[in-house]
């Protein structure tokens, strides 16, 4: 049989109480976990009440780490759990914590998952492809990821992906049409955007070239072309393969021959 000799508040943490049993140091606890418990001096405590009590303040100190953890920002389920078993916590005892933080409404993956889709629609501008992913990792369960990404419609996809293809257009503008669709294709996929919507925006995105600004695209990238296959070739087989070439960068041909008469002129 043990008895309480004497209970001290902590020097460095006045939440939590140094427990004496006996006249010896046995355990400590936090406030919430003495009352609880109904710990005072001159309690009589048996060997499974000390285990139930240092139990329950294990879960306690792993309900408080993972608040402080939460407290910088939002996070899933799965990097709390990740974050209190690095710590030390038995996966009772986090499970334990964690479901007292959903209970509380600390914690909860459905308000996370919105948070992080508005996040990533707003700041990087992804697709539902991408925010996906960014949900995988975070341990989203597969309804949820379904049930939040489902909120992003294809109106909205639509009116991102096009700012985006715009800007692409723009930096890209001493390029040829095709080059600037495969660069807006690939930004766009990369961002994570379907198909269906890059399609859509290719079609709607005007990359119509005058014959003034295709004697000036063709007159930066053709000169290089030139001077690559000039130093192998000549005659005939120069002309072809400058023609090929440019071709396949979406040149019209007319412009292609113009380029290669003034050339040989």
């Amino acid at each position: 049989m043990q008895v309480i000799s004497k209970i001290t508040r902590q020097k460095n943490n006045d939440q939590r109480y140094n427990i004496f049993l006996n006249d010896k140091y046995a355990f400590a606890v936090d406030e919430s976990t003495l009352i609880k418990f109904g710990l005072t001096k001159g309690k009589v405590l048996e060997q499974f009440d000390i285990d139930e009590i240092t139990y329950e303040d294990e879960i306690v100190k792993a309900f408080n780490r993972g608040l402080n953890f939460l407290s910088y920002q939002m996070r899933s389920e799965f990097e709390v759990r990740k974050k209190l078993l690095d710590t030390g916590f038995g996966e009772a005892v986090t499970l334990e914590a964690i479901l007292k933080l959903e209970k509380l409404g600390f914690l909860n993956d459905e308000t996370y998952s919105k948070a992080l889709l508005e996040t990533k629609k707003k700041t990087a501008k992804k697709g539902p492809k991408a925010i996906k992913q960014d949900l995988i990792k975070k341990g989203i369960d597969k309804e949820t990821q379904e049930k939040v990404l489902n909120t992003f419609t294809y109106e909205e996809q639509l009116k991102i992906a096009l700012s985006l293809a715009e800007k692409t257009a723009k930096s890209n503008a001493k390029k040829t049409p095709i080059q600037i669709k495969q660069k807006i294709q690939e930004f766009l996929s990369r961002k994570g955007y379907s198909f269906d919507i890059i399609n859509e925006i290719l079609d709607q995105i005007d990359l119509e070239r005058e014959d003034e600004e295709w004697q000036q695209i063709i007159g930066l990238q053709g000169e290089k072309v030139w001077t690559k296959y000039s130093s192998k070739f000549e005659g005939n087989e120069l002309r072809m393969k400058v023609k090929q070439a440019l071709y396949q960068k979406g040149f019209p041909i007319d412009v292609i021959q113009q380029f290669i008469d003034e050339k040989e002129s």
